[in-house]
């Protein structure tokens, strides 16, 4: 078995640059440095700099200094800047290696006098020198000025370098003390400087050169280099304008601020010419180039300039047209596929208020982004993430001027803009009436997003007098002035309408679940129980807000209620305080969970009585019945006996009734409702019984969807549906999209007319499909008037009268109005049914929250058994429903739930008595369910289910023998107490399940199309030996009895894992043992001797299955000394090595081989051979050099006609000299047959060929392009 390899003759090296003298250690370093890895090139060039440190050998300095020179000129461009990077450092660190002497050595090495053709890598070679050099040590005014001459003449090679030599220059003079410029380097310089306005490098270098050398460049140095004594003048502005252009161009795809525009504001500041410079150069000047490049240059200037600015010119910058531009600039880029630079912006503010600690400065930039509106809306988002870098003083002056502008609203003040688009679609409604409500509806979510944001530094003070204003004007309007009720002293210039009350009702009701705030000493523990909504002292936020509340009602002289409480309504409220007065007192002295959670709910429902008082009425009552029920309940667990039940049947308990309140309450879209609701859940969780987690899960059914879901939905919808239809677009109920919806809000006119458009768009498109009845009263109408020509009519337009041509519009006109009305109904009728089907899934999403909590909360109750099948149920029907967003996310969570909280729970029932029965009946469902899926992803979980119910089965302890028992602890081994504890039934029917598992098993081994997998078995033996004990005879029957070869390699796989856990081995006897090995082997051997061949993957999975698993058998049959025979399995082995397909997979070939050796037989030793001493072979191509076949040929010498025959006589003779290029040059020799014969050169008695016609014309362009290079 035998192989050669065969291996080329190297050829002799010869050692040119010496580089074999050297230590490969040292060597290696050089070729780190040429890697691509930055981090591998920063380590390479330390340990170098750290290497010839500690030899102290000049031979290695010296060549270290040349091989970074030719390392410039490496063929990898990437590899050259680390070599650049190693000069410079090298230079530096070692001060005996002159800088003239490396400056030479470039120039030397990259002399563009010599080169025949400058190519772009010399060119590139010679700044990068020029650049380690420059970051060596200029000490020498010698090498600092022939560096610049060389960088000088450099520069004309722009389209290799770009602005490289200009970058370079600026850095020397960066660096370059003020006695060498004056001396050495300014004569070199003037021509740069005195042409500073024609590119923008030379500028950089003139605006670098006065704010480094203000002495030396005094204006009257200026006045001879430039004219004019200052840079920013009249006469230059229109050369600096041009200069800006190029500037912005050549960033383009930097996306970042050119260096010349920062020096320029600079140089303006210090001039004292900013107003002129960014009046004339930036607001007439780049602004109206009305190209992208430009405005952004114009927003980096505004944005880097803030921190330059006193604060006069930041008021007058965020006030100008830059910022009106920018303002456009972010509604337009709204749309998709645009490019947005807000986020940039975001970052230059965001690094100013972090960096400044002028509060008026802070203020300014704040108010001046805030007032940037769009018709009132401004393009700020309400949720802004540099307000957390406000300091605590600036926060409340904030505070209190967004409070200012929404009670004085003083829209004059604003920088207002409006798109062309909404100047043409102008409505003649009141415009300072919407402009208002927009900017109050901006103000009300960034009041809030200062609350909700925990970044943000604030107190609790502020958090209540934030809560306190949205809550007073969401419900009340002041009547007189007190100072005991701070909201009324600041009058409204301008009323609220009901659209800015109801966005201020919904934004309240999302401030009332807080984190803690503050210092207090029982923080701690409460930020340990992560409980929210509570203040520092642990008292609810909500409560302090119903306070508030009760405060506002007692004071009618003060303040109105916008909409007052009936009787009935205000006993409610009273009775609700009551009681929670009550129940406080009480906590105080014991604390309960049940007080807390009806605390919570009395507070939350009491509070909803100013959003829906009628049914908040009518839930205040089912509370104080509950409440009621409980304390009878506690007072009758006390008294009665442990037997005695109650008759707890005949009406539903308080639990069940708390249930359908919170099941009520989550159909409202609010987040403060469902956190809360999840709080009070949560403390309900023990209480919870059979017929109140039913309720739940009858709203997650899917087959009530229609009924009772909808149904509890759409009642509340229809209220918050009002105010959307007011509105010009759409918004989203749910408070969680706030955010969303307050930043889109900003360009919601022009998404509204896009989709005015859209909507004609579609119109047009339906055209065709037009209504027969529509079409009938159209031909009635023009009857009517007789304007509809007949067959025999030949009147024309003009015999009809204009006052029957007016009546004919008006009649068509209004025809056309109830048609386009019609349209529209079916519009909205479609869309609503959109709307209530997301609100549906909404409501189902937080309904699944009590679920989470109950599995969380109570996983060892029975209840839990009862929430297997609908959880499933939900995952099968979602699967393979429509995959909306919404959708998705509600069953992803479904099954993140069932699988995390349930089936992975570490807590389990340990009381399932009685209960044996039922529970054997659900696995058989779902092993059979399971079994008929369509879907292998939901058999899964079916699965899962099944195998969390043996567990919980065998779990349980039994109260009777099992005969089975006896068997093991007969066999047991000294370790037997843990097999006995695996093998122990509990409560299981083993036989019956075993049963159950070896049905599903044979269906998925015999059945071609099974959802089930080898996965879940695989799990089934690892986790439960008391069932693979029982299953794995017939694993060893379906290793020959499978039916494809998948089937074969899974049973492969069963036994093995069977055979593998102690306890199965521990639950036979020595004898059993070795009969079942015995046969186990008959069949790997049997399974082996049918293989025919592995070629197809399938094959070679099965061969590696039973090949592990011959593995364990021999090291097991060989270590405990069994009388099983392995000749047989031998012989059967011996052939696949032989098979087609073997070697495709090392691991087939590994786990063959180890196999093989502990049969005796060893992996034979491949023997290599020289392949000069085996056959003569044709010499290796050189790697960089082009074979005879692609040289091109002397056309100048005469072509030598062929003969027909002779080409196939000399290929046939030389065929073995060409080997695999005979086919090649017979395709080259055709092709120039053929562009000989296209010239009119064909051979003797042979016709012009014809040519493809897709590949003629690229060969006769291609002649064409060689003729004419000729």
């Amino acid at each position: 078995m035998g192989e050669t390899e065969t291996e080329p003759i190297r050829p002799k090296v010869t050692d040119a640059k010496g580089i074999l003298q050297q230590n490969r250690e040292f060597l290696d370093f050089f070729w780190d440095i040429a890697k691509p890895d930055q981090e591998t090139r920063l380590k390479a060039i330390e340990n170098l700099i750290q290497y010839l440190k500690n030899s102290e050998k000049p031979d290695e300095l010296k060549y270290t200094l040349k091989r970074l020179v030719d390392g410039l000129s490496h063929t990898r461009e990437a590899a050259r800047p680390g070599f650049s990077l190693a000069l410079a450092q090298v230079l530096q660190v070692f001060e005996e290696l002159p800088l003239q002497t490396a400056l030479e050595h470039i120039k030397e090495k990259h002399d563009l006098q010599r080169v025949k053709k400058v190519s772009e890598s010399t060119v590139t070679d010679l700044a990068l020198g020029c650049t380690a050099v420059r970051k060596g040590l200029l000490v020498e005014p010698k090498v600092v000025l022939e560096c610049v001459q060389l960088l000088q003449s450099l520069a004309q090679y722009r389209e290799h370098l770009k602005d490289l030599p200009r970058k370079t220059m600026v850095d020397i003079l960066s660096e370059t003390p003020e006695e060498v410029f004056e001396d050495v380097l300014l004569g070199a310089l003037q021509s740069d400087l005195s042409s500073a306005f024609s590119t923008p490098e030379q500028l950089h270098l003139l605006l670098v050169a006065i704010q480094k050398f203000p002495g030396v460049l005094k204006p009257k140095k200026l006045k001879k280099l430039l004219g004019t004594t200052t840079v920013v003048t009249t006469d230059n502005i229109p050369k600096l304008i041009e200069v800006l252009k190029m500037a912005a161009k050549s960033v383009k795809k930097d996306q970042s601020l050119p260096s010349v525009g920062l020096d320029l504001l600079q140089v303006a500041l210090r001039e004292d010419n900013f107003d002129l410079f960014w009046r004339e150069a930036v607001v007439k000047g780049l602004l109206l180039d009305q190209s992208g490049p430009c405005s952004y240059m114009c927003y980096r200037l505004l944005g880097s300039a803030l921190p330059l600015l006193s604060l006069q010119q930041i008021r007058y910058v965020l006030s100008g047209e830059v910022m009106r531009h920018y303002g456009e600039h972010v509604l337009t880029a709204q749309l998709p596929d645009r490019f947005k630079f807000a986020p940039e912006m975001q970052n230059y503010v965001g690094a100013f208020l972090q960096a400044c600690s002028d509060p008026d400065k802070q203020m300014a930039v704040m108010v001046g982004f805030s007032t940037l509106t769009n018709q009132g809306y401004p393009v700020v988002p309400s949720f802004w993430k540099v307000v957390e870098h406000l300091t605590v003083p600036v926060l409340h002056s904030y505070v209190e001027w967004l409070k200012a502008m929404f009670t004085h609203p003083q829209l004059d003040s604003c920088l207002d803009f409006s798109t062309k688009r909404q100047q043409q679609n102008q409505e003649t409604e009141d415009t300072t009436q919407h402009r208002l409500f927009r900017l109050r509806k901006w103000i009300v979510p960034r009041l809030c997003s200062i609350v909700e944001n925990v970044s943000v530094k604030k107190e609790e003070d502020l958090v209540m007098d934030i809560a306190r204003f949205i809550f007073f004007h969401a419900f009340f309007d002041a009547k007189k002035s007190t100072p005991d009720i701070p909201e009324t002293e600041s009058a409204l210039t301008l009323s609220i309408d009901d659209q800015t009350r109801n966005v201020l009702s919904n934004a309240f009701f999302g401030l009332t679940r807080l984190p803690v705030l503050g210092d207090a000493p029982d923080t701690s523990a409460q930020k340990q129980r992560h409980v929210l909504g509570v203040t520092a002292d642990g008292t609810l936020w909500i409560f302090c807000l119903v306070q508030y509340a009760d405060v506002l009602l007692s004071q009618t002289k003060y303040v109105r209620h916008v909409a007052p409480f009936t009787a009935e309504q205000r006993a409610a409220w009273d009775r609700m305080l009551a009681t929670v007065e009550k129940m406080t007192r009480k906590a105080k002295k014991t604390e309960s969970t049940d007080t807390f959670v009806f605390q919570q709910l009395f507070l939350l429902v009491g509070i909803q009585l100013f959003k829906a008082p009628e049914e908040s009425v009518e839930l205040i009552q089912d509370l104080h019945n509950c409440l009621e029920k409980a304390q009878e309940k506690t007072t009758t667990k006390k008294k009665k006996p442990a037997g005695v039940k109650g008759d707890e049947d005949e009406e539903p308990q308080w639990v069940e009734v708390v249930v359908d309140i919170l099941l009520s309450l989550l159909s409202q879209p609010s987040r403060l409702i469902r956190q809360v609701c999840r709080t009070v859940f949560t403390g309900i969780c023990p209480q919870v019984n059979q017929r109140a987690l039913k309720a739940i899960l009858d709203v997650l059914d899917p087959e009530k969807d229609e009924e009772e879901s909808a149904v509890v939905v759409t009642d509340d919808k229809d209220s918050a549906k009002k105010s959307r239809k007011d509105r010009k677009t759409g918004e989203e109920d749910d408070d969680e999209d706030d955010e969303e919806e307050e930043e889109s809000d900003s360009s919601e006119d022009d998404s509204g007319e896009e989709g005015e458009d859209e909507e004609e768009e579609e119109e047009e498109e339906e055209e065709p499909n037009v209504d027969e009845n529509f079409r009938m009263e159209l031909m009635k109408v023009l009857q009517g008037q007789n304007a509809l020509a007949t067959e025999g009519d030949e009147s024309e337009d003009d015999d009809v009268d204009d006052e029957t041509m007016m009546k004919l519009d008006d009649s068509i006109s209004a025809l056309f109005s109830e048609q386009k009305k019609r349209i529209q109904a079916k519009k909205d009728e479609k869309e609503k049914l959109r709307k209530e089907k997301a609100l549906v899934r909404d409501f189902k999403i937080k309904v699944l929250d009590l679920v989470e909590v109950f599995l969380n909360k109570q996983p060892d109750s029975p209840l839990v058994f009862g929430i297997v099948e609908p959880l499933l149920g939900i995952i099968e029907g979602r699967m393979s429903s429509e995959a909306n967003q919404q959708e998705q996310d509600f069953l992803r969570k479904t099954a993140d739930i069932f699988r995390n909280q349930l089936c992975k729970a570490k807590r389990y029932c340990k009381s399932v008595e009685g209960m044996q029965a039922e529970l054997h009946d659900m696995l058989e469902r779902l092993l059979t369910r399971a079994q008929r899926q369509p879907d292998s992803s939901v058999s899964l979980y079916y699965f899962s289910a099944a195998l969390y119910l043996v567990r919980v089965l065998k779990g349980n302890l039994s109260s009777s023998p099992d005969p089975a028992a006896g068997k093991s602890k007969a066999a047991a081994k000294p370790d037997a107490p843990a097999a006995e504890q695996a093998l122990a039934p509990g409560l299981l029917d083993v036989e019956r399940v075993a049963a159950l598992f070896q049905a599903a098993l044979a269906a998925f081994m015999t059945k071609r199309k099974s959802s089930l997998s080898g996965a879940l078995f695989l799990d089934l033996f690892s986790r439960f030996p008391i069932l693979s004990v029982r299953l794995l005879d017939g694993a060893v029957k379906h290793m020959m009895d499978g039916v494809r070869s998948h089937q074969q390699g899974q049973a492969c796989a069963l036994v093995l894992r069977a055979m593998q856990t102690r306890e199965v081995r521990q639950s036979m006897t020595d004898s059993e043992w070795a009969e079942l090995l015995g046969r186990v082997v008959h069949q790997v051997t049997e399974s082996l001797k049918a293989m025919t061949g592995i070629k197809v993957k399938v094959d070679q999975e099965k061969v590696v299955k039973s090949l592990e698993l011959g593995q364990f058998l021999v090291r097991t049959v060989q270590k405990q000394k069994l009388p099983v025979s392995l000749a047989q399995l031998q012989l059967a082995l011996h052939p696949l090595s032989q098979m087609a397909g073997f070697r495709k997979t090392g691991h087939l070939e590994d786990t063959y081989w180890s196999v093989m050796k502990l049969l005796g037989v060893t992996k034979p030793k491949v023997e290599k051979v020289r392949k000069a001493e085996a056959e003569p072979a044709t010499p290796k191509k050189k790697k960089g050099f082009l074979p005879e076949t692609k040289k091109r040929k002397n056309r100048k010498k005469a072509p030598v006609p062929e003969v027909k025959g002779e080409p196939l006589k000399e290929s046939g003779e030389n065929g073995e000299k060409e080997g695999g290029q005979g086919k090649k040059k017979r395709n080259k020799n055709k092709n120039k047959n053929k562009r000989k014969q296209g010239f009119g050169e064909a051979g003797p008695g042979q016709a012009p060929a014809k040519k493809p016609k897709l590949q003629a014309a690229g060969k006769q362009k291609k002649t064409k392009r060689k003729l004419g290079g000729e």
